[in-house]
């Protein structure tokens, strides 16, 4: 018997079938282990010594393995074909090793397959070999980098930028290009420029429009018409002559398919085409991956299997006939530079496969990226499209006013009839294209029918939808295909950035850590720096560089800038900032006065002032003066919520006043006033309301919070509503349930509360844990009745009675274990809590 070693239950299942007797195929759920997330697990004053430690979760999975591998003298390492692949084989193997499970007369073998089919399984089985040590370099190096670039440069953050969540080696340069991206459309000035379009008609009535491109004889640019006056010029220069056509040109053109996917141009179509983010597009592949559907989703490379090739030619014959299929198979090279990846494209693993044959099972999500990876597949062996570009040339007779009519038509549509590639965003007369022009030839006769002056302004450059930010990413060679989806995800969980109809858009703390960085780290974010050092790690993983010599080069340097940096005094750090960051967070004054002067006070000069919830911005005559407004405010708002005593909205029942008032975290609404020692009842602004919103009906409504809703028809226990840190919420008991917005928190009622919580619960809310249960009970205990159980536990199995729970020895089998040696065990331990 041979135990074989794969990641998932799913893709163990899928195997299991393949193989059949002879084999158990177990999954190891991924990474068995990793770096302690604390200082000191890399210790590059030890050669880069690394400490690992296995996952909690995945320690009895490691047992599992262990276990098996006591009656088996073969180990086969299937995990995926990839550089994680191999670090997850290398680290079990390791893991077995130290536990003994694995012996130097164990059989180890390291087999690879690119897809989950039978013929794929078999004939990787027949081809094993040892574990790819230059690939696990590779990883050693990349999460050494990592965990010592996050470690050292986090802290660093954190004591220069309180509120700063954390910096990375690739997340820092992908937060980079966002926040620059938004810095290019802050600067942008738009231009004015028109243009004139002309409606014709033909000797047979047939009409068609053609845009104005010579006007004194003089060819026109895009911005020779730059204000109104020189396009009535124009028009009235249209208008006093007549018009023929000089020539017209039909030129064939043809349409090649799109490359089967890679991963990020997966990431990328599945953005554009279906709205699904990266993370959640990896999470799908994955599935189709694991049940056999598609080839492995983490790859650089277009080349196809020449067998896929010849299936996806034979498909394309049946389904659209003969003149679908081109004469020769299509042969697609990467066209990334350090694509390192050794596999094929993402496609199929049977190309006749349409999607409304998947099982039944499958997800609506799931079978819409497969359907996208058919079509992608299939329509890249698919015929050219064939089309005919026509442009017709129109003149004065006096040759000083000339136009242009284009028009495209499919004259064979070849692969379009399958697929076609979606863009991120548009090109200004694309949509010219398909346009058809009528008949016409030289020298007919055009009747003027309509001019139209149309005026325009140059757009800025749009924000990165995650698609784009992908593309952008491969493009300058920041990260990892497999890699794109985390960082993506990463930058919007650290609330650096946040995504607005489906654009990416720095938050105030993401721009600040960038400019930081830009500015005491500015070769570590640099885009060539984090390139090269991607392509090093390629030469690592070739065999052609060694992992510790690249880490010594980039720690010696790195140290010491981090180190420069912790010494500088906040107060440096924090000039620097508002220097660079002046024309955001101090811009011009709606009455003409200095941007940085307090306009509460008219003394002090406003700074910014790092707090643990992301910063804002303060006065210099701080205490004096208590102006304060959050990073994003609106700096020409009124100053009076900032003043000490707030702006007044009114006063309740009782008489007490109700203010408005700026704190350091934001805007929110007071009763009363302080007394002594004791702080008067507040309540911060909800997401989404503005301070210029707030009136004293809203403010009332606000500090009556929380509320009582009714008590629970179950329990009697009462149901309250509030706002809470993560927003409108209501409680019964340690059950929270979510509610969609604060103003249903005002009006919710007792019905709608209890079915909100019976939801939750159905989810498995609640802050109470199920109780564990255990493995095997061993009966009663003799003195006082009460059970004695066998749990799993974090460090391994224990025997537990009541409080006392004692941990069973590694060389006993806890499903041995009888009821006399669990008592035994038990007063051992309770024997040692006595002394």
């Amino acid at each position: 018997m041979a135990v074989v070693v794969v990641e998932s239950p799913a893709k163990a299942k899928t195997i299991n079938k393949y193989l059949g007797p002879g084999y158990t195929v177990l999954a190891s759920y991924g990474h068995v282990r990793d770096l302690p997330p604390k200082d000191g697990s890399v210790k590059p004053d030890e050669d880069f010594a690394m400490e690992w430690e296995v996952d909690s979760k995945a320690a009895k999975h490691v047992r599992a393995i262990a276990e098996a591998m006591k009656g088996d003298d073969k180990l086969i390492l299937a995990t995926d074909p990839d550089r994680e692949g191999e670090a997850i084989s290398w680290h079990l193997l390791e893991t077995l090793r130290k536990r003994r499970a694995v012996k130097k007369s164990t059989d180890v073998e390291r087999v690879v397959f690119n897809a989950i089919t039978k013929t794929a399984v078999t004939e990787a089985m027949q081809n094993p070999r040892a574990i790819d040590q230059p690939l696990v370099d590779a990883y050693l190096a990349r999460r050494a980098l990592d965990y010592l670039v996050g470690f050292t440069l986090s802290p660093v953050l954190w004591r220069k930028l309180p509120g700063s969540r954390s910096a990375g080696r690739v997340q820092s340069v992908a937060l980079r290009l966002v926040v620059e991206r938004e810095l290019e459309i802050e600067k942008f000035q738009p231009q004015e420029y028109w243009s004139v379009t002309v409606r014709f008609a033909t000797p047979a009535k047939d009409e068609f429009d053609a845009k104005l491109t010579l006007l004194n004889g003089e060819k026109l640019d895009k911005f020779s018409l730059g204000e109104k006056g020189a396009a009535d010029k124009a028009v009235a220069a249209i208008d006093a002559r007549q018009f023929a056509v000089e020539s017209i040109e039909a030129k064939p053109t043809t349409r090649n398919p799109a490359p089967p996917f890679t991963t990020s141009t997966l990431q990328q179509e599945a953005s554009r085409k279906l709205g699904m983010a990266p993370a959640q597009t990896m999470r799908a592949a994955q599935k189709l991956y694991e049940a056999g559907y598609i080839t492995y989703m983490r790859t650089d490379g277009v080349d196809m299997a020449p067998e896929a090739v010849m299936a996806a030619r034979d498909a394309i014959k049946t389904l659209f006939g003969d003149s679908y299929v081109p004469k020769s198979p299509r042969m697609y090279k990467s066209k990334q530079k350090n694509a390192q990846e050794a596999h094929e494209c993402i496609r199929p693993t049977e190309m006749d496969r349409e999607p409304k044959k998947l099982s039944g099972d499958i997800e609506a999500q799931d079978k819409k990226l497969y359907e996208l990876i058919w079509k992608r597949s299939i329509a890249s062996q698919m015929e050219s499209a064939r089309l005919e570009r026509t442009t017709a040339e129109i003149r004065s007779p006096d040759k000083q006013v000339g136009l242009r009519a284009t028009g495209q038509v499919v004259k064979f549509d070849g692969f379009l009839k399958l697929y076609f590639e979606d863009v991120d965003d548009a090109v200004e007369g694309d949509e010219e294209d398909g346009k058809r022009l009528p008949a016409m030839a030289a020298k007919d006769d055009l009747d003027k029918r309509q001019v139209t002056p149309d005026q325009h302004f140059t757009q800025p450059p749009p924000r990165f939808s995650e698609a784009a930010l992908v593309k952008k990413m491969e493009e300058l060679s920041i990260g990892r295909p497999s890699t794109y989806a985390s960082i993506i995800s990463v930058i919007q969980d650290r609330e650096y950035v946040r995504k607005d109809k489906n654009r990416l858009v720095p938050e105030v703390k993401g721009r600040i850590v960038t400019h930081f960085l830009e500015n005491f780290f500015a070769r570590y974010v640099a885009y060539d720096f984090t390139a090269q050092l991607e392509e090093s790690l390629d030469d690592v993983s070739g065999g052609r560089a060694e992992w510790k010599a690249l880490l010594e080069a980039f720690w010696k340097e790195f140290k010491k800038k981090c180190d420069e940096t912790v010494d500088l005094k906040n107060r440096e750090v924090i000039d620097h900032l508002n220097e660079m960051l002046t024309d955001y967070l101090f811009p011009p004054r709606a009455d003409g006065g200095p941007p940085r002067l307090c306009p509460l006070c008219n003394l002090g000069e406003l700074s910014l002032k790092p707090s643990k919830s992301g910063g804002f911005i303060g006065c210099s005559n701080y205490p004096e003066c208590r102006y304060t407004r959050n990073l994003d405010a609106d700096p020409n708002a009124p100053p009076e919520a900032a003043a000490p005593d707030g702006k007044q909205l009114g006063v309740d029942d009782q008489g007490l006043p109700i203010s408005l008032r700026t704190g350091r975290f934001g805007p929110y609404v007071q009763r009363g006033e302080a007394e002594g020692k004791e702080k008067p009842p507040r309540s911060s602004l909800p997401k989404g309301v503005q301070a210029d919103d707030v009136d004293l009906a809203l403010a009332l409504k606000l500090l009556s919070l929380p509320r009582d809703v009714g008590a629970h028809p179950e329990d009697g226990e009462m149901i309250t509503a509030g706002l809470g840190r993560y927003g409108p919420f209501i409680k019964h008991g340690s059950t929270y349930a979510n509610v969609k917005d604060f103003e249903e928190v005002l009006s919710i009622g007792l019905n709608r509360a209890v079915v909100l919580l019976a939801e939750k619960k159905e989810k498995g809310g609640g802050r109470t844990r199920a109780a564990a249960k255990p493995m095997k009970s061993l009966g009663e205990h003799p003195k006082d009745k009460k059970p004695v159980d066998i749990f799993d536990g974090k460090y391994g199995p224990y025997v537990k009675h009541g409080k006392t729970n004692a941990t069973i020895p590694k060389d006993v089998d806890p499903q041995a274990l009888t009821l006399e040696a669990g008592v035994a065990l038990l007063e051992e331990k309770a024997g040692k809590k006595k002394k």
